[in-house]
């Protein structure tokens, strides 16, 4: 049971970061604003890239973004974390 659970939290965190991944990506091709794909990406990643800028406002530099990069990292230890106060 607590297998699943750690798989299940594994899974939607990789999504995730897929999904931020292809976030990142759309910053480079300037799409469409009003695809729907486009807007769910936004509305899922803006959130926390909002909320890790405005904590960490040092993340930016020279009109460089970096706050992805910290999200992906803080996002690999939560499977970690759970998995971890499950098992004990």
């Amino acid at each position: 049971m607590l297998g699943i659970l750690c798989f299940l939290v594994n899974a939607a965190v990789s999504l995730y970061i897929w999904i931020i991944i292809i976030a990142v990506l759309l910053t480079f091709v300037q799409p469409n604003p009003f695809n729907p794909a486009v807007q769910f990406i936004r509305k899922a990643t803006e959130p926390l890239f909002y909320y890790t800028r405005k904590y960490l406002s040092f993340l930016t530099y020279s009109g460089i973004d970096f706050s992805p990069i910290v999200v992906v990292f803080a996002l690999q230890f939560i499977p970690k974390i759970i998995c971890s106060i499950f098992w004990m």
